[in-house]
């Protein structure tokens, strides 16, 4: 465990966020103490980054804000 200010983070975040991928690390500013751990994601998440299901194309977004425009000036 390494306790260290958040000006010596600042200067040497390379440094710091190597030494959080073993060990835990954390920063103090002030009266608060933040907690510097690694997580590895998974093969299972990336792959959904590349889903292009979940996403509106750009046609969708344009007839969606029209829709909302045209509902704003009729209930005006």
């Amino acid at each position: 465990m390494t306790v260290i200010s958040s000006r010596e983070f600042i200067s040497n975040q390379k440094r710091y966020f190597d030494l959080a991928i073993d060990e835990e690390l954390f920063i103090k500013r002030g009266k608060n103490i933040f907690h510097l751990m690694c997580t590895t994601i998974s093969d299972d998440i990336n792959d959904t980054d590349d889903d292009d299901s979940n996403y509106i194309t750009k046609d969708e977004l344009l007839a969606g804000i029209y829709k909302d425009i045209d509902k704003f000036y009729a209930n005006r």
